[in-house]
C-alpha cells in the first residue's frame, strides 16, 4: 500500500484571507485567520496530486481518513513557548555567533562588549530569541572540545541572561545544553538532530526544555560531499517522524519541539529549493517549523553573490516566501532589515 503525505497550498494571506476564513472558503494555518488555504497536495513516493480541500469527501475511505487526521493537526492552534508566539508569524531566531571560523560573520561579535551590543540590537530588531552559539558548523568545519566551546560562550551568555534576554543555546553536546538550562535559557538548538552526542536526549527528558530538531545528512566536516536522496522532501519528513516516535519511547511527552529541515546542511541547490518550495508539506507533522535561509549557499548559488554579508536580498525574498507558507519561525543574522521587508510586504498585500 502506498504511504500518503498531505502537503497545504494554494495560501492566502492578511484581510483577504480573514475574508475568506469567515466565508468558509479556506482553512485557517495553526487557526490562524489572517493565513490560511483552500488545497492540499496528496503525494506518494511516486505521484503528487492537488485537490481542493472541498473534494476530500470524495477520496477512498481510508485516504480521507489519513488526510483528515494530518488537516487537524494543521488546522490546531499552536501553544506559545520560549518566548515564541505562534499567533503571530513568523517569529525570528536572531544570530549572535561567538565564533572565529562562522561562514557568515566569524569573530565579529566575540568580545563580551560587541556580544552583549549586538545581542541587545537583535532584540530591538524584533528577534524573539538570540541564538547564540560558540562552534561554528559551516560545511567543512571540525568539531571542537567541549571546554573550548563553554569558553568562547560562558562569559556572554551569563551577561545576557543576567538582563533577562531570551536565549536559545545552539550546541550539539550535553554538557553544554546542562550548563546552558542550568543558567536560565529558554530553548535548545541542536543542528545534529540529537545526533551528535548520546546523552542529549537523557538531558532533555530531565529538565524538559524546549528544542529544536534539525535535520543534516552527515556532519559538517563532510555533509556537503555529494548529498544523495531517493526524495529529499518525503525522506526529512520520515526522519522527523522517526525521530518523534523515538522521543515518546524515550519519555519525552511534552510538545515544545520545533522542526528544521536543515538548509544548507547535507543538501546540494537542488534538495535546497524542493525543501523552501514544499516546505508546507511538514504542517502535517503537528510542530512549529523553524527555517535557516539566512545569508545561505543557496542564494550565492542563484544570485552569484559570493560574499556573505552581501545576501541580504535574498534572504529577505525567502524570508517573505517562507512567511507565506506559514512557517512559525526564521532564524535570521540581518533581521532590521529582514523585518524591514517583511513589514512592508505585509502592509501591501493588507491594503
Amino acid at each position: 500500500m502506498s504511504r500518503y503525505y498531505t502537503r497545504v497550498c494554494n495560501f492566502y494571506y492578511g484581510n483577504h484571507s480573514k475574508k475568506l476564513v469567515n466565508k468558509k472558503k479556506s482553512i485557517p494555518l495553526n487557526g490562524i485567520k489572517e493565513i490560511s488555504f483552500d488545497q492540499i497536495e496528496i503525494i506518494t513516493r511516486n505521484s503528487k496530486k492537488k485537490i481542493f480541500v472541498n473534494q476530500i469527501k470524495y477520496l477512498p475511505k481510508l485516504l480521507k481518513i489519513k488526510i483528515n487526521l494530518d488537516l487537524k493537526k494543521i488546522k490546531s492552534e499552536k501553544k506559545n513557548f520560549s518566548n515564541l508566539n505562534f499567533k503571530k508569524i513568523p517569529n525570528i531566531l536572531g544570530v549572535l555567533n561567538l565564533t572565529p571560523d562562522s561562514f557568515s560573520d566569524g569573530g565579529k561579535f566575540n568580545s563580551k562588549k560587541t556580544g552583549i551590543k549586538h545581542a541587545i540590537n537583535l532584540l530591538n530588531s524584533g528577534s524573539n530569541l538570540i541564538d547564540v552559539g560558540g562552534e561554528s558548523t559551516r560545511p567543512g568545519s571540525k568539531a571542537i572540545k567541549e571546554n573550548l566551546e563553554w569558553q568562547r560562550i560562558n562569559k556572554i551568555l551569563k551577561s545576557l541572561l543576567k538582563k533577562k534576554l531570551p536565549i536559545s543555546l545552539d550546541t550539539r553536546k550535553s554538557k553544554i545544553m546542562r550548563k546552558g538550562i542550568k543558567l536560565g535559557i529558554k530553548l535548545i538548538n541542536d543542528v545534529s538532530g540529537l545526533d551528535f552526542d548520546f546523552e542529549t536526549l537523557n538531558v532533555l527528558k530531565k529538565y524538559k526544555v524546549p528544542f529544536v530538531i534539525q535535520h543534516s545528512q552527515g556532519v559538517p566536516e563532510n555533509m556537503q560531499k555529494n548529498p544523495m536522496y531517493k526524495d529529499e522532501l518525503l525522506d526529512i519528513y520520515d526522519f522527523f517522524e522517526k525521530k518523534i516516535k523515538l522521543l515518546r519511547s524515550r519519555g519525552i511527552k511534552h510538545n515544545k519541539i520545533i522542526l528544521d529541515p536543515g538548509i544548507g546542511f547535507g543538501k546540494n541547490l537542488k534538495h535546497n529549493m524542493s525543501l523552501i518550495r514544499n516546505i508546507s508539506i511538514f504542517h502535517s507533522l503537528g510542530f512549529p517549523i523553524l527555517v535557516g535561509n539566512s545569508r545561505k549557499r543557496f542564494i550565492k548559488e542563484l544570485s552569484g553573490k559570493n560574499d556573505s554579508k552581501l545576501r541580504n536580498g535574498g534572504t529577505i525574498a525567502s524570508s517573505i516566501y517562507l512567511m507565506m507558507q506559514g512557517v512559525q519561525i526564521l532564524r535570521i543574522h540581518d533581521v532590521n532589515e529582514t523585518m524591514q521587508g517583511l513589514k512592508i510586504f505585509k502592509n501591501i498585500i493588507n491594503n
